[in-house]
């Protein structure tokens, strides 16, 4: 199972029966949203055809805005559907192309990956059983990213 999946998995709220096991416990805390130095703007986003614009993208280091789709009902963290480099800092109008189409009302996962080697490629490649080299990006235990659906 893989990172992203597994989180989300995790943000859905424990039942009493698990919640007496102390591992679910602590991954139950894990959330989802902007944090104080990296956020996304999701709530003013437009859409022109298959572009998708966001109006703010603030990033601590340089990163990759990246879509996951919904399959089935659920998120789909081992594939993206598409990505676009932001600098370190504030970036206004990012705009990013879902090659696969959209359809209005769609679900996604936007979320910021880390470019863990500064190359400005993203480096989708699993480095274990859960993690990509460009590491989603957290502060504390929240995870930069929505649940998002397409305008």
């Amino acid at each position: 199972m893989k990172t992203l999946y597994l989180i989300l998995l995790l943000l859905v709220p424990v039942s009493a029966a698990t919640a007496a096991a102390e591992p679910q416990q602590e991954a139950a805390a894990l959330q989802m949203g902007n944090g104080e130095h990296n956020s996304i703007s999701v709530d003013d986003s437009t859409r022109t055809g298959n572009i998708l614009n966001f109006a703010q993208v603030q990033v601590e280091s340089s990163s990759w805005l990246v879509m996951h789709p919904f399959e089935e009902g659920k998120p789909n963290g081992d594939k993206y559907v598409a990505a676009t480099y932001v600098k370190k800092g504030n970036n206004k109008n990012v705009a990013i192309e879902v090659y696969k189409g959209i359809a209005s009302g769609e679900l996604f996962i936007v979320m910021l990956h880390k470019d863990s080697n500064a190359n400005q490629i993203f480096d989708f490649v699993f480095v274990d059983d859960t993690n990509v080299m460009d590491k989603a990006v957290f502060e504390g235990n929240k995870m930069i990213g929505h649940i998002y659906a397409a305008p």
